[in-house]
């Protein structure tokens, strides 16, 4: 299930029959308040947001969400300022599309959040661990444990990163592949914001977490050995 939390009528009815049209089921909310009490009931796969609500500005939908749920969210919005892109990724958004877009625009960045958010399947019948400088990450329960012994639960988002990262090891990985293949723009860096995040989460540890190398107009390298258990 699809939420479509957008109050202009024409916007929601075109986004849900390009929903409809691909096999995807929906339901619309006009206001933030109604979607955030929906959530009580039951969360979506996915939440295509609007900004401009009438009752309280997106981002203050998008706070309120990502501190107690872990599902897509992709904004589609009008506002076309680079700030409000970054902050919306910041604040955890998956991605961000500009009104107007293109219907086929729509569904393929729905696809690629919605892959992204799949689970992960072990390899084989116990759970998967990474470990790697010191580090441990348990694939199934998304958990990276520090070198010191603390545990961390990942978003979804961040631990599909790192799983990516983590299976290719001291390869250099294009802005692309890190992102499922979805197109990158040069306005989107929506890829830089996580893996800065994600450094962030190594850099608390015990040891010099910087890892995860850029390599300047190629992507990001993991220059470490990683051995599965």
């Amino acid at each position: 299930m699809i939420h479509i939390v957008e109050d202009d009528a024409r916007v929601a009815q075109l986004i849900g029959e390009t929903l409809h049209r691909f096999g995807y089921q929906y339901l619309v909310f006009s206001s933030g308040g109604d979607f955030l009490r929906q959530l009580r009931i039951s969360p979506p796969e996915l939440c295509i947001l609007d900004l401009g609500l009438p009752d309280m500005d997106g981002m203050e939908v998008l706070q309120q969400l990502r501190s107690r749920h872990r599902f897509g969210l992709l904004i589609a919005s009008g506002r076309v300022d680079t700030h409000d892109r970054v902050m919306g990724l910041e604040l955890g958004a998956d991605d961000y599309v500009l009104k107007p877009f293109e219907p086929r625009e729509l569904i393929a960045r729905v696809r690629s959040i919605l892959r992204r958010y799949q689970p992960v399947v072990p390899a084989t019948d116990g759970q998967r661990v990474a470990h790697f400088a010191g580090w441990c990450f348990e694939c199934g329960s998304n958990v990276l444990i520090s070198p010191t012994g603390e545990r961390t639960s990942l978003s979804l988002a961040e631990a599909q990163l790192l799983l990516t990262l983590l299976e290719r090891p001291n390869q250099i990985l294009s802005r692309e592949q890190l992102l499922n293949g979805r197109d990158v723009s040069a306005l989107d860096r929506s890829i830089d914001l996580r893996v800065s995040r994600l450094r962030k989460r190594f850099e608390q540890g015990a040891l010099d977490g910087k890892f995860i190398k850029t390599v300047y107009g190629a992507g990001y390298l993991l220059a470490t050995t990683v051995r599965w258990a």
